[in-house]
C-alpha cells in the first residue's frame, strides 16, 4: 500500500499481511485460522450472530425490536467497544477483511430492499384516503422544510460539503422521510399489524416513501450532474430506462410466471433461482448507470406481483437466509465503521448535522401528532401514531452508508447519526408498547352472549372459515341452530387467509364493490354461502368478509368485526382427523390453534370452538338431505359461566323437532369445592331450562354425582355407549375444581378446556363433533356477578 508521505517528503510504504485464501490444514499442523480468509469470515460473522442474538434476549424484556440489537450488535464488535483493543482487531478485523465485509453488507442490504418491494402493496395508495395522504404529506414536507431552514442558519459551522444545496436537499429529505422497510418489521414485531394504527401507519408510510423517492432522485441526479451537467441528464435516462425495462419486461413475465402456475401449486424452482439472480444483475445494472445500488433491487421488488403464489414463494424460500445470514455482515460492516469515540473528538464540525436531525426528527413527531388531531384522534393514538412515523433503521444506515461513498459526510458524521437512529428507534419502540393495546376495546362492559340475548330478537354471529374443510361444518351447525322468524341469525362470515409474500394486511368486505379486490380466489367458499343463505330464506342473512393478515395479528381483525357489529357470538374451526392406519393417532390440523388462544383471550363476546373430526363433507352434523332424521346432541354441564353458555346454546337447539338434547349436570359428592354463588347461577339456569323444556318428549335431563376426575371421565365414557352427533361442552370458567381432580395432566389442548379435549380426543373414541363455549368475559369480571341470577329469575 502507497501512502503520501509527511511534509511532501515522498511516498511512505506501507505492508500490511495479506490473508490467504487457501484452507488451513489445521491446528495440529501448526497453523493459525485466523491468518485464512474464508475461518476469519465465519468467525467474524459467528462473534457478530452470538453478540447480537444475546442482547435480543436481554433487551426482549425491554420490547427492543431487532434492529436495535443488530446495531447495537455491530458497535459492540466494532472500534467503539472490542475493537478499540489493537490486538483483537489486528486478529479478527485486519485491514484486508474490510473489503469483503463492506461487499457482503451492500448485497445483503439489496437483498433487503428487494424482499421488501415484494411485500410492498402499492395499491394501498389508490385506497388512501384523505387522512393518509394528510398525514404523510404533513409528516415529510413540513420536517424536510424545517430541516431545510435550520441548516441554513447554521451554514456557517458545517463541513464544506454539507453547505452545498444538493447536500442540504439530501439530508433534509432523507431526514424527514419514514421507511416502509423500516416501519414494517417493528409493527409486525409489536403485534400491530391488523390493528388500526398499524394499518394507518404503514400505508402512511408507503405514501412517504414514494415522496421520499422523488427527493432521493433529485438528489442523485443533481450529484452526477456537480462536475459535467450532462452527466445529470444521462442519469435520468438511465433511470427511466431501468425503470421501463423493469416494469414493462420483467413484470410481464413475472406476470405470466403467474398465470402458468396451477392454482394452489408453488412456483417452479427455476423462476425463484432466476428471480433472486435477478436482484444481483438490477444491482449491477443500477450502479453501471450511476444509479444508487439499491434502487435496482428496490424497484424489481416492487414489480414482484404480491401474496401467492410469486411473491409468497419468494418471501418464503429467502426470507430467513437474507434477515440472519446476509444481513448480519450488513449490520457488521455499520458497526467495523461507527466510532462512538470520535463524535466527541470532533463535536465542532458535528453539532450542525446533530441538530438537523434532532429538528427533523422532533417536528416530523410535532406534525404528524397535529395532522393526526385534526383527523379527530385520540391524543393517545395521535401521539402513537408519530412514535411509529419516527422509528429509523436499515434505510436509513444504507443512505448514510451513501453519503459516505459520495464523501458528504466523513466518519464521526456516520458514527452520530447511527447513534442517533439507534437512539431514536430504542426510546420510541417501548413507549409505543406502553401507549397502544390493540386489545383494549375488545373488552367490553355491556353483555354480549347467547344466554343473555333476548328470545325474540335477532342473534349476531361471526363465523370464522379457514378452508372448505370447515364450512360444511360452520354450514350445518348453524343450520341445527334453529333460526325462526322472531329470532333469526346475521352471520359474518369471516375467511381467514394467512399473509405471505406481502407486507400490508387485507380486510375486504365483499359487498362493497369499490374495495378493488379481485374475489375470484373465495369464489367456491362465498358461493357455497350464498346457496345456503337462500335455501335458508328468511330465517339466516350472511354477510362476506376476508382478512389477509399474519397469524399472529388475524384475532385483532376477528375482535374487531365481532366488536362493530355487536356480535354475541364467535364460531372458530379447529380440524381434527382421525388417522385409521394408524391405531390410536389422530391429526391435529393446526389452523387457528394460536388465533383461537388469542381469541378466547380478547374476545368482546362469547366463543364457541367447533371440532371437526374427519372430513366434513363425509361426517356431517347434519345431513341435509334428511330432514326427517332426528339428530341427537349431548350437554356436559359441569358448572360455571361457560357451561351456562353451552346450556343456553344447545336450549335454542332444543326448539328444533329435529334435535334430541340429553343434558347431563355433574354434581360434587356432599357439595364438596362448590362456589356458593357459581351454584345458585347454575341451579338458577339449569332450573329455568328444566321448567322450560319438561314438556317436550326430546328433551332428557339428568344429574350425575362424583367425587374426582376419574368418575367424571367414567361416567361420560359411559355415555359414549349411544350414538351423538354432536358434544357440547363449556370451556373451563367456574368448573367445580373436584369434577376435574386428578386430570390437570391429561389436556394437551388448552384451548378447549380438559372435558373438551377428552372428548374431542381419539381416546374417546367417537366419531361426533364438539362444540365448546365460552362465555363472554366482561371487563374487570373473572366471573358472574349478581345481577346474573336476577336474570334467570326473570327467565323463569
Amino acid at each position: 500500500m502507497v501512502k503520501n508521505g509527511l511534509s511532501g517528503k515522498g511516498p511512505v510504504v506501507v505492508c500490511h499481511q495479506k490473508h490467504t485464501s487457501s484452507h488451513p490444514f489445521g491446528v495440529f499442523y501448526g497453523q493459525n485460522p485466523l491468518e485464512f480468509s474464508f475461518p476469519l469470515v465465519l468467525l467474524q460473522v459467528i462473534t457478530f450472530i452470538v453478540i447480537s442474538r444475546t442482547l435480543r434476549f436481554l433487551l426482549k424484556p425491554l420490547r427492543q425490536p431487532r434492529v436495535v440489537s443488530y446495531i447495537l450488535g455491530g458497535i459492540i464488535v466494532g472500534p467503539s467497544v472490542l475493537s478499540r483493543a489493537k490486538r483483537f482487531r489486528a486478529y479478527m478485523f485486519p485491514e484486508d477483511s474490510e473489503f469483503m465485509l463492506k461487499n457482503i453488507g451492500v448485497m445483503g442490504f439489496m437483498y433487503f430492499v428487494f424482499l421488501s418491494g415484494v411485500k410492498m402493496d402499492l395499491s394501498v395508495i389508490k385506497r388512501a384516503g384523505k387522512k393518509h395522504w394528510y398525514i404523510a404529506l404533513s409528516g415529510v414536507i413540513v420536517p424536510f422544510c424545517t430541516t431545510a431552514i435550520t441548516a441554513i442558519i447554521l451554514r456557517k459551522s458545517q463541513e464544506k460539503e454539507l453547505v452545498k444545496a444538493l447536500s442540504v436537499w439530501g439530508v433534509s429529505s432523507a431526514l424527514s422521510i419514514t421507511a416502509f422497510p423500516v416501519l414494517y418489521p417493528i409493527v409486525r414485531e409489536l403485534n400491530l399489524l391488523s390493528s388500526e394504527i398499524g394499518r394507518l401507519a404503514l400505508s402512511t408510510a408507503v405514501i412517504s416513501d414514494i415522496i421520499g423517492i422523488q427527493g432521493i432522485i433529485i438528489f442523485e441526479a443533481g450529484k452526477q450532474g456537480e462536475e459535467r451537467p450532462i452527466t445529470a441528464l444521462w442519469y435520468l435516462i438511465s433511470l427511466i430506462v431501468v425503470m421501463v425495462s423493469i416494469i414493462g419486461g420483467v413484470r410481464q413475465a413475472m406476470l405470466w410466471i403467474v398465470r402458468t402456475t396451477p392454482e394452489g401449486k408453488p412456483v417452479d424452482q427455476i423462476y425463484v433461482i432466476g428471480i433472486l439472480l435477478g436482484v444481483l444483475v438490477a444491482g449491477f445494472v443500477a450502479d453501471m448507470g450511476g444509479l444508487a445500488i439499491a434502487n435496482g433491487p428496490l424497484w424489481l421488488g416492487l414489480a414482484v406481483p404480491d401474496g401467492p403464489p410469486l411473491g409468497a414463494t419468494l418471501v418464503q424460500k429467502s426470507e430467513t437466509i437474507i434477515m440472519d445470514l446476509l444481513m448480519p455482515f450488513s449490520f457488521l460492516y455499520v458497526g467495523l465503521t461507527t466510532d462512538v469515540y470520535t463524535i466527541s473528538a470532533q463535536w465542532s464540525h458535528l453539532h450542525p448535522l446533530f441538530y438537523m436531525a434532532l429538528v427533523a426528527y422532533t417536528i416530523k413527531m410535532v406534525s404528524t401528532l397535529v395532522s393526526s388531531r385534526f383527523f379527530d384522534m385520540t391524543i393517545r393514538d395521535s401521539f402513537t401514531l408519530s412514535l411509529i412515523m419516527s422509528l429509523r433503521g436499515e434505510v436509513e444506515l444504507l443512505l448514510f452508508i451513501h453519503w459516505m461513498d459520495f464523501k458528504m459526510i466523513s466518519q464521526p458524521h456516520f458514527s452520530m447519526l447511527v447513534m442517533l437512529t439507534v437512539t431514536v428507534t430504542a426510546i420510541a419502540t417501548p413507549l409505543i408498547s406502553v401507549l397502544y393495546d390493540p386489545t383494549r376495546p375488545y373488552m367490553v362492559d355491556k353483555r354480549r352472549n347467547i344466554q343473555h340475548t333476548p328470545p325474540n330478537t335477532e342473534l349476531h354471529i361471526v363465523s370464522c372459515i379457514d378452508g372448505e374443510e370447515s364450512l360444511a361444518g360452520l354450514i350445518n351447525l348453524l343450520e341445527i341452530s334453529n333460526p325462526t322468524v322472531n329470532s333469526p341469525f346475521v352471520v359474518y362470515a369471516l375467511r381467514l387467509v394467512e399473509l405471505v409474500g406481502r407486507a400490508a394486511p387485507v380486510f375486504i368486505d365483499h359487498e362493497n364493490k369499490e374495495n378493488g379486490y379481485d374475489d375470484s380466489n373465495f369464489n367456491s367458499i362465498h358461493n357455497a354461502l350464498k346457496i345456503f343463505e337462500e335455501a335458508s330464506g328468511e330465517y339466516i342473512k350472511i354477510h362476506t368478509f376476508t382478512t389477509i393478515t399474519s397469524k399472529r395479528s388475524m384475532y385483532q381483525d376477528i375482535c374487531e368485526l365481532a366488536l362493530v357489529k355487536k356480535a354475541s357470538l364467535i364460531i372458530l374451526p379447529l380440524y381434527k382427523k382421525h388417522l385409521d392406519n394408524l391405531n390410536g393417532t389422530e391429526l391435529l390440523i393446526q389452523g387457528n390453534i394460536s388465533v383461537n388462544s388469542n381469541i378466547l383471550k380478547h374476545a368482546p363476546c362469547s366463543v364457541g370452538i367447533l371440532v371437526n373430526k374427519g372430513s366434513c363433507y363425509q361426517n356431517h352434523l347434519v345431513n341435509c338431505g334428511m330432514k326427517l332424521s332426528v339428530h341427537h346432541f349431548a350437554v356436559l354441564f359441569l358448572g360455571g359461566s361457560d357451561a351456562r353458555e353451552a346450556l343456553a346454546y344447545a336450549d335454542r337447539m332444543a326448539a328444533n323437532p329435529d334435535v334430541a338434547l340429553t343434558v347431563i349436570r355433574f354434581l360434587a359428592h356432599d357439595n364438596e369445592g362448590d362456589n356458593e354463588m357459581e351454584k345458585k347461577l347454575d341451579d338458577g339456569l339449569v332450573t329455568w331450562f328444566w321448567v322450560k323444556n319438561e314438556g317436550n318428549n326430546q328433551v332428557v335431563y339428568r344429574e350425575v354425582v362424583v367425587k374426582n376426575g376419574l368418575e367424571t371421565i367414567a361416567a361420560i365414557q359411559a355415555m359414549n355407549t349411544v350414538y351423538y352427533d354432536l358434544w357440547i361442552v363449556g370451556r373451563k370458567h367456574g368448573i367445580n375444581p373436584v369434577l376435574l381432580r386428578g386430570l390437570s395432566y391429561w389436556s394437551d389442548n388448552n384451548e378447549l378446556g380438559i372435558i373438551g379435549d377428552f372428548v374431542a380426543s381419539v381416546d374417546f373414541d367417537s366419531p361426533a363433533s364438539v362444540l365448546v363455549m365460552q362465555q363472554q368475559i366482561l371487563r374487570g369480571q373473572e366471573s358472574a356477578s349478581g345481577s346474573l341470577l336476577s336474570r334467570f329469575c326473570s327467565k323463569r
